[in-house]
């Protein structure tokens, strides 16, 4: 009998991400709190014979084929993520030959999960484990932001892909979106679980409203620099500043700045919490960054203001609030461990009577980053 040549294979697991407090923050070169989590994408990487590199999306059940050293956009939203990858590689001087890679997984799309961040993180770093790239992980996830802003056109902060890059299991990291630095922030989150309730909606104003919130945000620091020129970004801004402008720029962007200003300040309080052990503040600051994204950043929803109102009123949740870009997706909730499935049967038809739709619940728990299986 013929020997029969084992080709070779690697296996990579990249996970979603939750952010616990910091919205909006990261791209005005703040802070944000997120973590990992245990629900990921599973990526096989194998060597082929010839020049035809094949991605396979096992979940929506879709593929392409290209040759290796032709790379163009195409048609299909999710291959942009990967080609966009390859081609930035391509520009950096690494012609990554021809492979097979398919890749599937349980984090539900459209959840604010970051589906795409786990997707281009994980990519990446499988194509840089299995060609032997050596590619450090910061550089995967600036790779990974790249190829969103230039190839799926758009323009997110570094927190998703850093999250799920550098994420600890059973601990969420603050990072520093100036310094690209980050600290592992463990506490005692013991008799609390962190859960998902999902709006089962995505407004189509998500994508274009964040950009226009990114605009608003640099036409206010465009304003400070006319007498505060050491100003970098709403990092380096103050409430005081925004008096100053506050005729010189519309009501919008006072109130986006103030939002940004204010939520910077509540991640590094919700660090001091975390290592105190007191998570009523925690959650009091998950309660102010809702009404914050709600009433001044206005990028909230009827059904996320439904569901982060009822948790408020709700004796078992201590902090609840959207999380993500907005417009549709998740609240995250802290819930006491013992009152979670009652908190569910109650939050269930009070959501169905107010919006008319149904919510989907996912429990999670903080994993580690991107690696090989």
């Amino acid at each position: 009998m013929s020997e029969v040549q084992v080709k070779k294979m690697l296996k990579v697991k990249s996970p979603g991400r939750i952010n616990l407090i910091g919205e909006h923050t990261d791209y005005n070169d703040g802070f944000v709190l997120p973590g990992a989590i245990d629900k990921a994408m599973e990526f096989t990487i194998e060597e082929v014979d010839g020049n035809i590199t094949e991605l396979i999306a096992l979940d929506i059940n879709d593929s392409i084929s290209f040759p290796a050293d032709n790379l163009e956009k195409s048609k299909k939203g999710w291959a942009n993520y990967c080609i966009g990858l390859l081609d930035l590689m391509r520009k950096k001087g690494v012609n990554v030959p021809a492979f097979k890679c398919s890749f599937g997984g349980n984090i539900p799309l459209g959840a604010g999960l970051s589906s795409s961040a786990a997707l281009s993180c994980g990519f990446m770093y499988a194509v840089s484990e299995f060609f032997d790239l050596k590619l450090e992980r910061l550089e995967i996830a600036k790779l990974a932001q790249k190829a969103e802003h230039e190839y799926a056109g758009v323009m997110c902060g570094i927190m998703d892909q850093y999250a799920v890059v550098f994420g600890k299991e059973d601990a969420f990291i603050q990072i520093d979106c100036r310094t690209f630095e980050h600290k592992v922030v463990q506490g005692d989150f013991s008799g609390y679980s962190v859960l998902l309730c999902d709006t089962n909606v995505k407004h189509s104003l998500a994508s274009t409203e964040y950009n226009t919130r990114r605009q608003e945000c640099e036409t206010g620091v465009k304003a400070i620099q006319e007498f505060k020129p050491e100003v970098k970004s709403l990092r380096d801004a103050t409430l005081e500043d925004l008096e100053v402008i506050k005729d010189k720029v519309s009501k919008e962007v006072i109130a986006r700045c103030t939002y940004v200003i204010r939520e910077i300040k509540r991640v590094e309080d919700a660090v001091e919490a975390i290592a105190a052990g007191d998570l009523i503040k925690v959650g009091q600051l998950m309660y102010e960054t809702h009404e914050g994204l709600s009433v001044r950043y206005k990028v909230s929803c009827d059904e996320l203001d439904v569901l982060a109102a009822f948790a408020k009123d709700h004796n078992a949740v201590i902090g609840s609030r959207m999380m993500g870009g907005g417009f549709g997706g998740c609240t995250i909730n802290l819930v006491k461990e013992d009152q979670v499935e009652e908190f569910k049967a109650a939050i269930a038809p009070h959501y169905k009577e107010k919006t008319g739709k149904e919510v989907s619940f996912y429990d999670v728990k903080i994993s580690n980053g991107v690696t090989a299986v």
